[in-house]
């Protein structure tokens, strides 16, 4: 399995288990990039793999021996997945017999649906978290002409724990949960704005105890850059936080155990609730808008105000939307995958499979394709460029030495001094 954040390590991880419950071995890669995942944030996803190795793109198909694995998800950005589907595509060229190939999505699917999923057009299996995403999907493969028979309807594969109470729904709340996003919103004011109506329910209501559930430590970084961490915020507050107000960090289906209330702006961190039956409010205070992500839940009877659940509102999910959305809160999430595993299963025992046939190719998108896989170490072709593939043997002690220093010094200018760049050029 092969991710490029905490998050997609979470997804990736997580499909690969529900995919082959059975399986006997999970080789883990980690696509080296400003995102790459810290031991904290891939020991808070809870899954151990037998291998864990980073490596760059070209490294990723040199490692992927078609005789030794039966499966390859791919957990990364669609750029990444075209790449990685054109350079497994090229590396097996001929071969009778290849690993079957999935891939899919981390959570909502609320921007760049054709561009995400042209990109990840070509695998074996293309995951849909929902018989909702499932249809758009198909759509917009048909409509281009191509082949909608990878798309396999299933779930989020992290979704679980216990079922909230029902008698404790009708109580007052006592633990609210302000599930916080990186980028969303991207502005200081809106994030400001949020952090204080947050407090301001906190001291609205001492009797509850008021968490702002955090991706990332400090240092830290997610699929997302996260430009102005909500921590630096709180640090400014007049007054600071009240007692009953705290930031958290750690495995979100935990802090879901004790939440009562579950309060974002579009985080999947709503999916995980309503799953549980958790009263679940996806915030209207900055409008429902495409860029916010909060338009996907139009539907849902989840829309609120913080003004309104400081006066003691308490959102009800409609099943109706939630079944559509994969959210399997009535009980089916024990079979959502069973699609995908027969798919899997079929696939695996098949004699040959065809060649992998992405719909980029160079007469389709001659222009975007090739900066693509250049981003990859990859020619038009799918071959690794010159230079681009790691030499045989282990790099010298030096050479590690300055690999890691020039990783750094360049994670360093993307989230730190570019950001710091552009806030000094909005003044």
């Amino acid at each position: 399995m092969l991710a490029d954040s905490d998050t997609r390590w979470k997804w990736g991880a997580l499909t690969a288990h529900r995919l082959a419950p059975d399986a006997a071995r999970l080789d883990g890669y980690l696509l080296r990039g400003r995102a790459t995942p810290t031991v904290r944030q891939l020991a808070e996803v809870g899954v151990r793999a037998d291998a864990l190795r980073e490596v760059t793109g070209t490294e990723f198909v040199k490692a992927i021996d078609r005789t030794r694995y039966d499966i390859t998800v791919l957990a990364c950005v669609g750029g990444a997945v075209q790449a990685m589907l054109h350079g497994l595509g090229r590396a097996w060229d001929g071969a009778a017999a290849r690993p079957v190939v999935a891939t899919g999505y981390v959570g909502v699917v609320y921007e760049k649906l054709a561009d995400g999923l042209l990109l990840r057009h070509g695998a074996d299996v293309v995951l849909a978290n929902s018989r909702h995403d499932a249809e758009r999907f198909r759509e917009v493969y048909a409509g281009v002409g191509a082949s909608g028979e990878s798309v396999t309807e299933c779930a989020l594969p992290f979704l679980g724990g216990a079922r909230y109470a029902a008698e404790a729904a009708s109580e007052e709340p006592r633990t609210v949960v302000f599930a916080a996003q990186p980028s969303v919103p991207d502005n200081r004011a809106d994030r400001t704005y949020l952090l204080r109506r947050a407090v301001r329910h906190a001291r609205r209501h001492p009797g509850r105890e008021v968490l702002i559930k955090l991706r990332s430590k400090p240092g830290e970084h997610t699929t997302h850059i996260e430009e102005l961490p909500y921590q630096k915020l709180a640090a400014k507050l007049p007054g600071g936080l009240p007692p009953n107000c705290r930031l958290v960090y750690g495995h979100m289906g935990e802090v879901l155990d004790r939440t009562d209330l579950l309060v974002t702006v579009s985080s999947t961190a709503a999916l995980e609730s309503l799953h549980r039956g958790i009263p679940t409010a996806v915030l209207t205070d900055l409008g429902i808008r495409e860029p916010l992500g909060n338009h996907h839940f139009l539907g849902s009877g989840c829309l609120a105000s913080w003004d309104q659940l400081d006066a003691g509102h308490l959102p009800v999910a409609d099943p109706a939307w939630t079944a559509r959305q994969g959210v399997a809160a009535d009980g089916s999430y024990a079979t959502a995958f069973d699609a995908a595993r027969r798919r899997i299963t079929e696939l695996v025992a098949a004699d040959t499979l065809p060649p992998l046939a992405p719909y980029y190719t160079t007469e389709t998108a001659p222009h975007y394709l090739p900066a693509i896989l250049a981003r990859h170490g990859l020619d038009p072709q799918g071959r690794p460029l010159p230079g681009a593939a790691r030499e045989p043997g282990e790099p010298s002690a030096v050479r590690r030495a300055v690999r890691e220093a020039a990783r750094g010094a360049y994670r360093h200018g993307v989230q730190r001094v570019a950001p710091a760049i552009r806030r000094l050029g909005e003044l």
